[in-house]
């Protein structure tokens, strides 16, 4: 009877604590997740079979024919690979899938990776930054093990028919040269790494349009020694190229995109931070609440 009345004492402080589970912001207001909103859009490899469709939309939490498929060949993924990633990223068939939807201004990309094993999440927002996307939940995937260099080229095609827009030629080109670089160089030194230093790049390219390539040559290793990485010549030149690239965008634009960006993890830091306080909390105080009822009816201990 005594265990009964504990147990039911200790439900009922479960449901006076749900009220003042929302996540409070600094000035303690509440911080609401906001609804997800727009379009969405799935692509499918043009090589799949149906079992492994099925597999893809499982793994996209969706169900078929819900949604706007659109099938992108090998033949579309060369379109805009071909001459950047080396040709064994690229292969003879096309494989990857993603699933797009896009989301209100100022949510920012929100992109998951499934059997992907070269390119990683940082990679992919960074490159659909520098090609014009911002504010979309993307869902990369595939049936087995694959680069996911080609799932751009499928981001591009859906996105452009959500918006019935066509994104800048030279931004798409430049943004597959960024993904590529930035993974061939985390080969060496690590995707995290190739990240930061490929983004560092990006915040001086203000200055790099005025310096020649031996300057920026000594910028490319100033960075790299920052992070405690050594890159060799070879990757020096192949972060010359991109930045030389990078400059023909609207530098500006580009720049404001990235510090959007840096904004929106810092505080996606912050709010995995404050879960993990506010989960601490309640264990700490359900094990001074179990250790109550223990002393109270474990026999006077």
């Amino acid at each position: 009877m005594r265990k009964t009345m504990a147990v039911a004492l200790l439900l009922l402080l479960c449901i006076m604590l749900l009220p003042s589970a929302a996540l409070a912001d600094e000035e303690g207001e509440a911080v609401l997740t906001p609804a997800e909103s727009g379009e969405v859009r799935v692509t499918i490899g043009a090589n799949l079979d149906e079992t492994q469709i099925a597999q893809i939309y499982k793994d996209f939490g969706v169900e078929r024919g819900s949604v706007t498929e659109i099938t992108v060949t090998n033949a579309d993924e060369r379109a805009y690979l071909e001459g950047i990633a080396p040709e064994r990223k690229i292969g003879s068939v096309a494989l990857s899938c993603i699933y797009i939807k896009t989301l209100p201004e100022g949510e920012g990309l929100k992109i998951s990776t499934n059997n992907i094993n070269w390119c990683t999440s940082d990679m992919y927002t960074n490159a659909l930054i520098t090609a014009g996307i911002t504010d979309a939940e993307v869902k990369v995937s595939a049936p087995f093990d694959v680069s996911g260099t080609a799932a751009l080229a499928g981001i591009y095609k859906a996105y452009e028919d959500i918006t019935g827009t066509t994104l800048s030629e030279i931004a798409k080109t430049i943004g597959v040269e960024e993904l590529v670089t930035t993974g061939e160089l985390a080969e060496y030194i690590g995707s995290e790494e190739a990240t930061q230093i490929v983004n560092e790049l990006k915040n001086i390219l203000d200055q790099t349009q005025n310096m020649t390539d031996d300057e920026v040559c000594a910028e490319i290793k100033g960075i790299a020694e920052a992070y405690n990485v050594s890159i060799t010549d070879a990757q020096v030149d192949q972060l010359l190229s991109l930045c030389r690239s990078l400059e023909k965008l609207d530098i500006a634009q580009l720049q404001d995109k990235l510090v959007s960006l840096t904004k929106t993890l810092e505080g996606a830091k912050k709010v995995e931070s404050k879960l993990t306080e506010f989960a601490n909390s309640i264990k700490t105080f359900f094990e001074k609440v179990a250790d109550f009822f223990t002393r109270l009816f474990g026999g006077g201990q």
